[in-house]
């Protein structure tokens, strides 16, 4: 039995208000712990997500960011 494959990640840019580098690597561990976020690449005051859309929203992602204190929307 085989399993299907994944599909192709979907890439979002997340702007990030107030995110300096030291908040971002806190808000791409955050994403990277969500399933299906397979890479986020802060810099500041955005963020790069690759995500699978069959698990996630961008809205999930932007809470997800939102829980760490910052204000975000997708660029």
């Amino acid at each position: 039995m085989t399993t299907p494959p994944s599909p192709r990640p979907t890439r979002v840019l997340l702007g990030v208000r107030g995110m300096n580098r030291e908040a971002g690597e806190r808000v791409s561990a955050t994403l990277l712990a969500l399933p299906g976020v397979s890479r986020a690449t802060p810099d500041d005051g955005q963020i790069e997500v690759h995500y699978d859309p069959s698990q996630h929203t961008v809205m999930d992602l932007v809470r997800a960011v939102r829980s760490q204190g910052f204000l975000a929307g997708m660029l």
